[in-house]
């Protein structure tokens, strides 16, 4: 199956899983928030001071990023984690579920605090003064009286909650959560408009439809109609109950997570693995859309059981190592420190390296007499550059600016995908491409040799988890994929998930490759 209606296939095989995961992360958030805000917000009406302090924190955390949150608890939780396994020789997964759910968590206490902090405030002063004459203490005026007319404002508050909950869930993805996000960030990565479209409006949906039974339970309560409160509470166990039941149905034995960063040739490499495992008969889970730092924490940690990366980065990012001592030695060294440092599993390369190579559009190279990095150095300061969203931060990047003396007059981040279209349309001057990119043929960019060595190798290596190192099957069922991919291969794939050239998924393509690589073995 090809074309939209193939990716429109595709989208909706993946919505049982997507919708499920996200639906018991929203709802869990939305369950402590509320109980944890409302309890409070009752203390903060008898205390101006706690008033004060709850309300400008929760105030405070608003203004943090929703996504700096999410990551911001991704090595907190990972700290915690190495304590408790220290101390009590109790772990826990610190990646997923668990920052997501405390980010989440803390977004939801505003809406409710303020309004429930409103609602008992309002409450007119003739009715208190009524309730304390006919002899009920300050408790039961709260509970019998104020509380249940400051009920349909605590409701709007738990509405309001529930939409941002629902909407900021789809931020997930990227600290290894699954969610309706999954389609977001593999579309805006692959170029995939109807996945990106797919997941915007299933969150909207739900989002809507959560809101409406919300709306019935907060009407019933004004009209003190127990049948509207009895319809919203069917309504919103059916929704919840709809959604879960998927993910239980399917539970079974722990899978094996695959991890992937947040470019195209990492979500085909995930799904090729991914399709290797299922073959030989594991159960298995993705964590699609992380950082370079954050899965190698996740792999170690065993938060992702395995995952593509490349010598390059655990050199220079991971080994902090600056020395250059040739490819084969780089993989010897990085092989036997992994396994000594943290007991990561090396199954060995893939076959093709995936290098940062500097380029630009042919025609203005050539017009410039630019071939290397040694002659760009002289022009950068006239020179716009774009790279993807590490690239500036990595210590690479710094070894290349050392070796060359380079300063350039603009530095703009792009997402992969765009950030080739900005060298062709003449938006930058020189981008930090990957040398596995099809795109680099596709559109006419000259690659500018590094003379001076400054760059690593950058082959594309399996590696697994300490606790699947020495999982024989594991292993077996990855053996087939070492050197089974040469670079034309890579950047023929990468291509294909070029949205604007072919309309494949990555999930499509990797089964292309594992057809190629079936046929490879057989003839041999």
């Amino acid at each position: 199956m090809s074309g939209d209606a193939g990716t429109f296939a595709a989208a909706f095989a993946n919505l049982p899983d997507y919708l499920g995961w996200h639906v018991l992360l929203s709802v869990s958030a939305i369950l402590i928030g509320v109980s944890v805000s409302l309890p409070l917000a009752i203390l903060c009406v008898r205390s101006p001071l706690l008033r004060a302090s709850a309300l400008g924190l929760a105030s405070a955390i608003q203004t943090i990023p929703s996504l700096a949150l999410l990551a911001l608890f991704y090595p907190l939780l990972l700290a915690l984690s190495a304590f408790t396994r220290a101390s009590f020789g109790i772990g826990f997964r610190a990646l997923g579920f668990l920052p997501a759910l405390a980010a989440l968590t803390l977004y939801s206490m505003l809406p409710v605090l303020r309004n429930t902090i409103a609602g008992i405030d309002g409450v007119d002063p003739a009715v208190k003064t009524a309730a304390r004459g006919v002899g009920m203490t300050k408790r039961q005026s709260l509970w019998l009286v104020e509380l249940p007319l400051a009920a349909p404002v605590i409701l709007a508050g738990i509405r309001t909650a529930a939409a941002w909950v629902i909407g900021t869930a789809t931020l997930s993805t990227p600290v290894g959560q699954t969610s309706l996000g999954n389609y977001i960030f593999s579309g805006l990565q692959t170029e995939n408009w109807i996945y990106v479209l797919f997941g915007c409006v299933a969150a909207a949906a739900l989002a809507l439809i959560v809101d409406r039974l919300l709306a019935l339970a907060e009407d019933g309560v004004v009209k003190r109609s127990k049948a509207r409160l009895l319809a919203s509470a069917a309504g919103l166990l059916i929704v919840v109950g709809a959604s879960l039941f998927p993910l239980f149905a399917s539970a079974g034995g722990k899978p094996l997570v695959v991890g992937t960063k947040s470019f195209e040739e990492q979500y085909i490499l995930g799904a090729l693995i991914e399709d290797r495992l299922r073959e030989a008969g594991f159960q298995t889970a993705r964590r699609d859309g992380l950082g370079s730092t954050v899965i190698f924490d996740a792999l170690a940690s065993g938060d992702v059981d395995v995952y593509v990366d490349y010598s390059g980065t655990v050199w220079a990012d991971d080994m902090k190592r600056t020395d250059l001592p040739g490819r084969q030695v780089v993989l010897r060294e990085m092989a036997a420190w992994l396994a000594r440092t943290h007991g990561i599993g090396y199954v060995g390369p893939l076959g093709f390296e995936n290098a940062y190579a500097f380029a630009m559009r042919r025609d203005r190279a050539d017009a410039l007499h630019i071939g290397s990095l040694a002659d760009l150095a002289a022009r950068a300061p006239q020179m716009k550059i774009g790279g993807d969203y590490e690239i500036f931060t990595r210590p690479e990047w710094r070894a290349v600016e050392r070796a060359y003396g380079l300063k350039f007059g603009v530095e703009r981040q792009y997402q992969a995908n765009f950030m080739y279209r900005a060298v062709a349309s003449g938006d930058v001057d020189v981008i930090s491409a990957f040398s596995s990119d099809g795109r680099i043929a596709q559109y006419d960019l000259k690659v500018l040799s590094d003379p001076k060595g400054a760059l690593p190798p950058y082959d594309a290596v399996l590696l697994v988890s300490p606790q699947h190192a020495k999982d024989a099957a594991l292993i077996a069922a990855l053996k087939p994929l070492v050197h089974a991919l040469d670079l034309r291969t890579m950047q023929r794939a990468n291509l294909a998930a070029d949205r604007a050239i072919d309309k494949r998924t990555p999930d499509d393509i990797a089964r292309g490759l594992d057809a190629e690589i079936g046929k490879r073995s057989l003839k041999r």
